[in-house]
């Protein structure tokens, strides 16, 4: 029997996901002016933390809730440095064409 892996967001998910990115949207239009898009966010990737704006749309997909949770556990979101994803910005680039 094989299982389909569900795209959708759990009630628990989306409440976190949310309150993520009300906080980073803040910091955000406080640090960046306001060159993020509706619908966007930005997060910062790699060792030199280089910015990308991205879409609101990719917090549905697994693999984007997986770099999530690394963020958390390395960084937590609690803090002043936008948010920050722990991987190399190859992967992360390789990761997000596949979306």
């Amino acid at each position: 029997m094989v299982t389909k892996k569900s795209n959708k967001v759990s009630a628990c998910q989306a409440a976190s996901l949310k309150k993520i990115l009300k906080r980073y949207s803040i910091l955000g239009k406080k640090n960046q002016g306001n060159d993020v898009p509706k619908g966007h966010f930005p997060v910062y990737v790699g060792q030199h933390r280089s910015r990308y704006v991205v879409p609101i749309s990719w917090l549905a997909h697994p693999e984007f809730q997986s770099l999530l949770q690394l963020a958390e556990e390395e960084f937590g979101f609690e803090h002043d440095m936008g948010l920050t994803i722990p991987c190399d910005e190859v992967v992360f680039q390789s990761l997000i064409s596949m979306f």
